[in-house]
C-alpha cells in the first residue's frame, strides 16, 4: 500500500513567513547553584550518586527510579561502568541517555555539570511547552523534570593531542519530563554551543566521534549477555555539528522524543511547523555538509531476527520497525537521522551462547533518497558467529600497564605482539589465575534447568539450585553435591556424571607433559555439552561456564540444562564403569566426544531386583581465552587422554541431594599398560597429606612435598600462620587475614587499595556524592562528615531548603510565651510555666517555674523524672538524656533515616559469625560473607561495641564468653569459668561494661569489656533468662524470661536496682528483645504466640508489628527495618515496622538454625551518660542510671581498693 504525502499551500506560507523572522536564540532551562541545582564533582569520568526520583521515568517501556549523571554528556539508567568500557560503544550495557557522549573533562573547573529534579510550575511550563512544539496533540502534563546541564565543558586532553582543543568548551543540556504514565526527552543545543565534535580516545590517536541517542540496559543470562534497543540519533562529526541548527520540534536546536512508548523504540517528535528562523545562508552551509534529516518523509523497513537455530519458532522472531529517513521534498529542510536496533536472541542450541566480547553495533548506513512513499520492506539478518575471544587488541600491550591481569602468583612477560601471564613455580594455572599446587579446591555455583523426564509432557523446572564441590588436588579426586533436586528428577539424572566430571578434568593429576583443564584455561570457560540417549533419542543440552576464582579463593561455576532424559525409577542405583575420554585442543577451543553406558539396578520387586543398561553419546566444546603470543602455551599434546575411575553416584531422598565422586588422570593415549600409568602419584594411592604435592619418580618411586602456605614432612602439612611471622605484611591502614594456604590483606573501614594493590589510602568520600548536593562534604581519614549549607536544614545526608523546623520545646515555648497557656507539668495552682530550651531546641535538664522557684529533673521529651522536684531556691544536678546532633547517623525518624556507610547485620550460624551488609534499608545479600570460623564453638548470642569495632559472643559448648575486631585478628575469650550456659548478651559502649543471662545459672552478671570485674546483678526470681538489651543513654537494661508458666520481659537500671515487670500478659516464648536508640522503641520476637512487638518502654500500650511468624528467635533494629532469625526458615528476615510488614529475607548458602544477631553500627549512636567520662569517677564498676550513675564492686573484691557509692 502506498501514501502519497504533499505539502499543503498553508505549509509553504507558513514557510515564507518564518524565513522572514528574525533569528531567535534558543534559552536553556534555568539552572547552576542559584536554582538548586547538585555540581558534579570535577574531574575525569566522574559519574554522581544514584538521583533518586519522585516519579519514575518510563524509559523504553520500563520504570527507572533512579539516574545517575556523568561527566561524559550521558545520563545513566543504571549504574555506569568506568568510561574504557563504553566510549566509542553503542549500545550501553547499563542503559543511558545521551545528549553528547563523548570523553569529556572538567577537571581544574574546565566546565561544571549541573542535575536537579524539580516540579516547580515555571519549570514544568517551560518543559511542556518544548514537548508541545515537537507533539502538538498531546495531552501530556509533566509532574516532575530532570534538568542536566553540561556548561563549557572541556575534551579530554593529553600530551599527544591536537592543543587547538585546549580552549574549545560545549553547552547543552538535557530535559527529562514525566507524569505518571509516560516521559519525555528534550535535548537543547544553544547556537554555537558546540565547538568540538569528536574526542581523542586514551588508547590510541584515534578520533572518537561524539554519540547523541538512547540506549535500553542489556539483559544478563547465564552465559550471554542480551544487548538491549538502541536508537541513534548522531553519531558523526558532521551530524553532531549541525545539531544546533537542527531539529525535529520546529526551533534550531530543539529536539524532542517520546521515550516511554514501547520497549525497543524511541519516538522522535512530529513536528507540525517549518523550522523557525532558517537563513539563506545556513540552507546552503546545510547543503554542502552532511545533513540532518527531519521526520518529513521516511521509510519504513520491517526487519525480521532469525536465530541461528533450525528449531526455531515463531516465539524466536523479533519485529522492530526501523525508520530510515531520507530528503522531504524541500531541499533546503535539515534532515534527522533516527536508527533503531534490537539484537536478535540466539538460539538455546546455539555454539554462539557463549560471547565473550560484544561486537560493535551494525548501523544501517543513513543515504538521502528522493521523495518517495513510505513502504514496506522484509530484510533478514543473520547473527555473526564467533566462538573465541583471545585476550590481544588491535593496540600492542605490554606488561607495563597490564600487570593487573596476571595472577599476583605469577610473572608477566612481553613479546613482540603483547603480552603473556605465567604461575611462578609451586602454582598452577594459565598464568591470570594461579593455585597452588596440591592444594584442595572448593568450587561453588547454581545450577538451573528444565527437563522433561521420560514421557512426561510437564517438564521439571528448578533455579538457583546450589552446586558444591571439594577436590582433593594430588588424588585427582572430585566431590560434588547438588542442592535441592526433587525426587522425581534425582535418580534420573544420576547417569550424567559428568555434570560434576568437568571439574574432575579440571583437576586431574596431570602426567609428565601433560595438562588439566586449570593449567590450560584457569578457571575461566565456557562448556557446552549435547547428550544424546541411544535407544528413543532423548537430547539433554548442557551449559556451564567457569568465572575463575572469587574473593574467597573458591571457583565459581554456572550450570544450565534443558532437554529430555529416559526415566530412572525411584529408589534404583546407578553405576559407571572406569572410562576414558579423549580431549583435542586448537586454538582455544577443546572438544570430546565419547559413548558411555552405565548399569541400573532397580528396587527390588518380591525379592528379586532387575537390571538394565544404558547409554548415550556425550559430546562436547569447551572454549577459553589463550594468550597467543607465547608458543610454550602450546607446547602441551594437542589430544589428551582423560582417565576416570572410581566413579561413585548417588541420590539422596531425605536430603534431595545429588551427589558425584571420581577420580581423574591426564595423560598420553594409552591402554593403561605403561609403567608411568601406575606410578601412586598418578593412580592416587600415595600417602601424601591433602595438602602437599606427591612428586613422582622413577617407577613406582615419589616423594610428598607440602604445599606452598604449609610446613611439614609431606605425610602432615601444618598451615604457615603468616600474619603471625611477618606482622607487617599488609602495611599501614590494613589487617591480614590468615586463611588455609595463603593470607589476605584488607584494607580497615574508611580505606581502599592503592592502584599497586597493596597500599591502602584514604577514601575520598566527598568524592562519592554520599552527603545531599546542598550540603558541604568534609573529609577526613577513614570517615567524613556532612553538613547542610546556609539556609537549609537537616543533617547533611537530607538537606531541605527552609529554616530549621522547630522542636517540641520551642513550640512549646512560643505557645506559653504568646497564650499564656499552662503547661506545668503538675497542678500546683501556679499558672504560665515557660519551658527552658538549649541553642538546639532540646529541653534543658532542669526545668524551673519562674513563679514559684521550684525545679525538677525533665527526660527528652520533657517529662518530669519522678523524684527530681526540689523546692525554691535549690536546682537538682539534673542529667541530659538528649543527644547532641550528629553529623553522621540516623535521624530520629526512623522511616526517613538517612543511614550512614558501612553498617552490617552480624549473625551467628552455630560455628561461624557472618555479616550482611546493609545499603539504605537494604540487605546487600551479594555481600555477604563470614566473617569469623569457630568450628568447634556454639554461638548463640552476638553483641557489637561500635567504639572499638569489636564483635562480642557467647558459646555454651564451652562454655565461653569471647570476642574479636572487625578489623581482623585472632578471637579472645574474656570469660570461660563459672559459666553455665551464656546465652544473650549486651555492651555498653558508654559506660565500657557488657551484660549477659546465663539461664543454667539462672542469673544476669555484668563485666568490664575485658572480661574483668565480674558482679551478679541478678540471681533470684530468674528461670529461663535469655535475651537481654540495654541503653546506655538513659542507664537502662531488659531482659527476657521465657519461663513457660510465666513468660515476662523485665527492666531495671543498669546498677541492678529498680527491678520491675515490664510485660508479662499474652507472651509464649520471648526469645528476642531488642533496644532502637533512635526511636526508643522496644522490640521483641516470641515463638509461642508468633508475633513480632514493640512498645516505648516509658508509655503504656505495645503494637503488633507482624503475627503469623515461624520460630523467631532474635531479633535486631536498623533505620525502619527490624531484623530477626527464624529456626525454621533458617534465614534472616527484614520488617519494615512503619507497615508492619515483611520486605526481604537472606538465607546463607550453608542451611542451618540461625542464632543471636546484632546491628553493627558505622557510628556510634550520639549521647552519653555519667560512666562516659573517665569512668564516672569509680574505681571499679561504672553502671549508669536515668539519673546518674553507681559505683560498684566485683563480687570477688575484698579490701578497701574498691568504693561503692551513688
Amino acid at each position: 500500500m502506498r501514501t502519497v504525502r504533499s505539502w499543503p499551500r498553508w505549509a509553504l506560507l507558513a514557510l515564507a513567513l518564518q524565513l522572514a523572522r528574525p533569528a531567535e536564540c534558543l534559552v536553556l532551562l534555568p539552572h547552576g547553584e542559584e536554582r538548586g541545582d547538585a555540581a558534579l564533582a570535577h574531574g575525569d569520568d566522574v559519574r554522581s550518586t544514584a538521583l533518586e526520583l519522585s516519579t519514575p521515568l518510563r524509559f523504553y517501556g520500563a520504570a527507572v527510579r533512579s539516574l545517575y549523571i556523568t561527566t561524559n554528556g550521558i545520563i545513566a539508567v543504571n549504574q555506569p561502568s568506568s568510561e574504557e568500557k563504553y566510549l566509542g560503544q553503542f549500545p550501553i550495557s547499563f542503559g543511558a541517555i545521551a545528549p553528547f557522549m563523548a570523553d569529556l573533562d572538567t577537571t581544574d573547573e574546565r566546565g561544571t555539570v549541573y542535575y536537579r529534579e524539580d516540579s516547580s510550575s515555571d519549570v514544568l511550563q517551560l518543559a511542556s511547552d518544548y514537548i508541545k512544539r515537537g507533539f502538538p496533540e498531546t495531552t501530556f502534563d509533566p509532574s516532575s523534570v530532570v534538568i542536566v546541564t553540561w556548561k563549557l565543558v572541556a575534551p579530554y586532553l593529553a600530551l599527544r593531542e591536537d592543543h587547538a582543543l585546549e580552549e574549545k568548551r560545549n553547552t547543552f543540556q538535557a530535559v527529562l519530563a514525566s507524569s505518571d504514565s509516560s516521559s519525555y526527552a528534550i535535548f537543547l543545543y544553544p547556537e554555537d554551543s558546540l565547538q568540538f565534535y569528536s574526542t581523542y580516545s586514551k588508547k590510541d590517536d584515534k578520533k572518537i566521534p561524539a554519540m547523541v541517542g538512547f540506549s535500553q540496559a542489556s539483559t544478563n543470562y547465564y552465559f550471554w549477555e542480551k544487548p538491549g534497543s538502541y536508537n541513534v540519533i548522531a553519531n558523526d562529526e558532521d551530524s553532531i555539528r549541525n545539531l544546533h541548527k537542527s531539529s525535529n520540534a520546529g526551533r534550531r536546536g530543539i529536539w524532542v522524543f517520546e521515550i516511554s512508548s514501547s520497549s525497543d523504540s524511541i519516538v522522535p517528535a512530529k513536528i507540525s511547523n517549518i523550522l523557525e528562523s532558517l537563513e539563506s545562508n545556513e540552507q546552503d552551509q546545510d547543503l554542502t555538509s552532511k545533513p540532518f534529516m527531519s521526520d518529513y518523509g521516511s521509510t519504513e523497513i520491517q526487519q525480521q531476527y532469525v536465530t541461528s537455530s533450525t528449531d526455531s519458532t515463531e516465539e524466536d522472531q523479533h519485529y522492530v520497525t526501523y525508520s530510515v529517513p531520507q530528503l522531504a521534498e524541500e531541499d533546503y529542510l535539515t534532515s534527522y537521522q533516527d536508527v533503531t536496533r534490537t539484537p536478535s536472541t540466539e538460539s538455546f542450541y546455539s555454539h554462539q551462547d557463549f560471547p565473550t566480547a560484544k561486537a560493535p553495533p551494525r548501523l544501517f548506513q543513513v543515504q538521502q533518497f528522493p521523495p518517495q512513499q513510505p513502504q514496506v520492506i522484509d530484510v533478514e539478518e543473520f547473527d555473526e558467529t564467533g566462538i573465541v575471544f583471545r585476550y590481544n587488541t588491535d593496540v600492542q600491550q605490554t606488561c607495563a600497564n597490564n600487570r593487573h591481569q596476571c595472577s599476583v602468583h605469577a610473572i608477566c612477560k612481553d613479546y613482540p605482539n603483547g603480552f603473556c601471564c605465567s604461575c611462578i613455580a609451586g602454582y598452577k594455572g594459565n598464568g591470570r589465575q594461579c593455585i597452588a599446587e596440591g592444594s584442595p579446591q572448593r568450587v561453588n555455583g547454581k545450577v538451573k534447568g528444565r527437563i522433561f523426564v521420560g514421557t512426561n509432557p510437564v517438564p521439571i523446572m528448578f533455579e538457583n539450585t546450589d552446586l558444591h564441590s571439594y577436590v582433593v588436588m594430588n588424588q585427582g579426586r572430585a566431590y560434588t553435591a547438588i542442592s535441592t533436586i526433587p525426587e522425581t528428577l534425582g535418580y534420573s539424572l544420576l547417569p550424567l556424571a559428568s555434570i560434576g566430571g568437568i571439574i574432575g578434568w579440571m583437576f586431574a593429576v596431570e602426567q609428565q607433559g601433560y595438562k588439566n583443564g586449570f593449567s590450560i584455561t584457569g578457571g575461566e570457560f565456557t562448556r557446552q555439552t549435547e547428550v544424546t540417549f541411544l535407544g528413543n533419542n532423548e537430547k539433554l543440552v548442557i551449559k556451564q561456564k567457569f568465572s575463575g576464582i572469587d574473593e574467597h579463593g573458591h571457583l565459581t561455576i554456572s550450570t544450565e540444562m534443558e532437554g529430555r532424559i529416559p526415566e530412572i525409577p525411584s529408589g534404583a542405583s546407578v553405576h559407571i564403569e572406569p572410562y576414558t575420554e579423549l580431549y583435542h585442543t586448537s586454538s582455544s577451543v577443546i572438544t570430546s566426544s565419547s559413548t558411555r553406558e552405565y548399569t541400573v539396578t532397580e528396587p527390588e520387586r518380591d525379592g528379586v531386583a532387575s537390571t538394565y543398561t544404558g547409554a548415550y553419546q556425550w559430546r562436547q566444546t569447551i572454549s577459553f581465552d589463550e594468550c597467543i603470543h607465547d608458543d610454550s602455551h602450546h607446547a602441551t599434546s594437542a589430544t589428551q587422554q582423560l582417565s576416570v575411575d572410581g566413579v561413585f553416584v548417588l541420590y539422596n531422598r531425605d536430603e534431595q541431594i545429588l551427589r558425584y565422586a571420581m577420580s581423574n588422570s591426564i595423560g598420553p593415549i594409552s591402554d593403561g599398560s605403561a609403567d608411568i600409568n601406575r606410578n601412586p602419584c598418578y593412580t592416587g594411592t600415595h600417602n601424601c597429606d591433602t595438602n602437599a604435592i606427591c612428586r613422582p619418580g622413577t617407577g613406582n618411586r615419589f616423594f610428598c612435598e607440602c604445599s606452598i602456605g604449609f610446613r611439614g614432612d609431606g605425610s602432615i602439612c601444618y598451615d604457615v600462620d603468616e600474619c603471625s611471622e611477618q606482622p607487617a605484611l599488609c602495611g599501614s591502614n590494613a589487617v591480614c587475614n590468615n586463611q588455609p594456604g595463603t593470607y589476605r590483606c584488607e584494607c580497615v573501614e574508611g580505606y581502599q587499595f592503592a592502584a599497586d594493590g597493596r597500599t591502602c589510602i584514604d577514601i575520598d568520600e566527598c568524592q562519592q556524592g554520599h552527603c545531599h548536593p546542598d550540603a558541604f562534604c568534609y573529609n577526613t581519614p577513614g570517615s567524613f562528615s556532612c553538613q547542610c549549607k546556609a539556609g537549609y536544614r537537616g543533617d547533611g545526608f537530607r538537606c531541605v531548603l527552609g529554616e530549621v523546623e522547630k522542636t517540641k520545646c520551642q513550640h512549646e515555648r512560643e505557645a506559653a510565651l504568646g497564650s499564656g497557656s499552662a503547661f506545668f507539668p503538675r497542678e500546683m495552682g501556679v499558672r504560665h510555666f515557660i519551658p527552658q530550651c538549649d541553642e538546639h531546641g532540646n529541653y534543658l535538664p532542669t526545668q524551673c517555674h519562674s513563679g514559684s522557684g521550684y525545679c525538677w529533673c525533665v527526660d527528652r521529651d520533657g517529662n518530669e523524672i519522678d523524684g527530681t522536684r526540689s523546692g525554691p531556691g535549690v536546682r537538682p544536678p539534673c542529667l541530659s538524656t538528649a543527644a547532641p546532633p550528629v553529623v553522621i547517623g540516623p535521624s530520629v525518624r526512623p522511616d526517613t533515616v538517612p543511614l550512614p556507610p558501612g553498617t552490617h547485620l552480624l549473625f551467628a550460624q552455630s560455628g561461624k559469625i557472618e555479616h550482611v551488609p546493609l545499603e539504605g534499608n537494604n540487605m546487600k545479600k551479594n555481600g555477604a560473607k563470614a566473617l569469623l570460623h569457630i568450628p568447634d564453638k556454639v554461638v548463640i548470642g552476638v553483641a557489637y561495641d561500635c567504639t572499638d569495632k569489636m564483635v562480642y559472643w557467647t558459646d555454651i559448648s564451652g562454655p565461653s564468653i569471647s570476642r574479636a575486631s572487625l578489623n581482623g585478628g585472632e578471637p579472645t575469650t574474656i570469660i570461660k569459668t563459672d559459666l553455665g550456659s551464656p546465652e544473650g548478651i549486651a555492651v555498653d559502649h558508654l559506660g565500657r561494661n557488657i551484660f549477659w543471662t546465663d539461664s543454667q545459672l539462672d542469673r544476669i552478671e555484668v563485666a568490664r569489656l575485658d572480661g574483668r570485674q565480674r558482679r551478679i546483678l541478678f540471681d533470684t526470681g530468674l528461670v529461663n533468662p535469655r535475651a537481654i538489651v540495654v541503653d546506655p543513654m538513659r542507664g537502662n537494661l531488659y531482659w527476657t524470661d521465657w519461663n513457660r508458666e510465666a513468660p515476662k520481659i523485665e527492666t531495671s537500671y543498669m546498677d541492678g536496682t529498680n527491678r520491675r515487670i515490664l510485660v508479662k500478659d499474652d507472651l509464649g516464648l520471648p526469645n528476642g528483645l531488642t533496644f532502637d536508640p533512635y526511636s526508643s522503641m522496644l522490640c521483641w520476637v516470641d515463638a509461642g504466640t508468633k508475633r513480632l512487638e514493640c512498645m516505648n518502654p516509658n508509655q503504656l500500650g505495645r503494637r503488633k508489628i507482624v503475627e503469623g511468624i515461624q520460630y523467631p528467635f532474635s531479633v535486631t533494629s536498623y533505620g525502619k527495618n527490624l531484623y530477626y532469625t527464624d529456626w525454621r526458615r533458617d534465614a534472616v528476615v527484614a520488617v519494615d515496622r512503619t507497615i508492619s510488614t515483611e520486605n526481604d529475607n537472606f538465607q546463607p548458602h550453608k542451611r542451618s538454625r540461625l542464632y543471636g544477631i546484632t546491628t553493627a553500627f558505622a557510628q556510634c549512636p550520639g549521647g552519653h551518660n555519667y560512666c562516659t567520662v573517665n569512668n564516672g569517677g569509680c574505681t571499679h564498676l561504672c553502671l549508669a542510671t536515668p539519673g546518674g550513675r553507681s559505683c560498684r564492686c566485683p563480687d570477688n573484691t575484698v579490701g578497701v581498693d574498691c568504693i561503692e557509692r551513688n
